[in-house]
């Protein structure tokens, strides 16, 4: 079995299109063809059923698949480790993050470390919290950035680099713009903007207005912080938002309010998984985000 033979295979799984796979991987339809069949061969079974132009993986294909995907990650970072044995200071992080930690706090981070390790390359992954999560296990990425920092996930570890307040986002007409500080309770009878159900946004904001014995009637719902943002500032509802998505400039026709009884805070850290090491340059930067908020949070106080 063939390096060659396992990437042609992925390509053409994810695909289920023998032409695209291979115009994708750059070469002859006739080779990627040839390859499987051979592949096929040596394994014994058929791995796709073929209809027409297009392919489906057989039952045994999908296991193969999942297989070989692990395979191939294993031996990816087999290399990147080796590079970065080399030089870790020229290797690559994978780095998953929500919407919420993406105009503010992850562009200042990488900014921050670049200054002293210009080389470093990035991929970036936003996703949902359940993403993030299940992406730093299955090492789809090396870590994450997100909040709250979970405390119960057997396969990751978990950092907290700062704590963060939430507080209210209402449109600049709403009778209670003019206030300094909201309690909760005062926004029971409004209409909220969240999160769509899973979404650990939700959650938290769902939780802090059940402590005061009412559940928020949510008019609308937005899959990331830009459209709640957006619906506020149309005058569609209220909501609560993570201070830090406001620090550079507050939406037209909003207003930000302090929220308390209760406080509604998270925190905000970083995963990375605890069945593995990290890689060099990952650890450069892991360690680099303890440093970094660690002298901000001492300037804050």
């Amino acid at each position: 079995m063939e390096l060659r033979q396992i990437q042609y295979f992925i390509e053409v799984a994810k695909r289920e299109h023998v032409t695209e796979a291979a115009h994708a991987l750059h070469v002859a339809q006739s080779a990627v063809s040839r390859q499987i069949v051979n592949l096929e061969a040596e394994l014994g079974v058929d791995l796709f059923i073929r209809e027409g132009r297009n392919v489906k993986l057989t039952p045994i294909g999908s296991l193969f698949l999942e297989q070989m995907e692990q395979a191939m990650k294993l031996i990816d970072n087999a290399k990147r480790e080796v590079e970065e044995f080399l030089d870790p200071e020229k290797g690559t992080i994978r780095i998953g993050f929500p919407s919420s930690l993406a105009a503010y706090i992850l562009p200042t981070c990488i900014s921050a470390f670049r200054e002293r390790y210009p080389q470093v390359k990035f991929q970036l992954n936003q996703g949902s919290y359940p993403y993030l999560i299940d992406g730093v296990i299955k090492g789809d990425f090396d870590l994450a950035l997100l909040g709250p920092v979970p405390k119960k996930e057997k396969k990751i570890k978990g950092r907290t680099l700062f704590t963060e307040n939430i507080v209210a986002l209402v449109p600049h007409t709403h009778p209670l713009a003019s206030k300094r500080i909201l309690t909760l309770s005062e926004l029971r009878e409004d209409s909220f903007v969240l999160f769509p159900n899973g979404f650990v946004l939700r959650e938290i904001i769902v939780n802090a207005c059940n402590q005061l014995g009412f559940q928020p009637k949510v008019s609308f719902e937005g899959q990331d912080i830009d459209a709640i943002k957006g619906l506020v500032s149309a005058g569609l509802g209220v909501t609560l938002i993570p201070e830090i998505t406001l620090i550079d400039s507050l939406p037209r026709s909003t207003v930000k309010i302090p929220i308390t009884e209760p406080n509604v805070s998270r925190t905000v850290g970083v995963i990375i998984p605890s069945e593995r090491e990290l890689l060099p340059t990952e650890k450069l930067f892991y360690e680099f985000l303890s440093e970094f908020f660690s002298i901000l949070n001492s300037f804050q106080n």
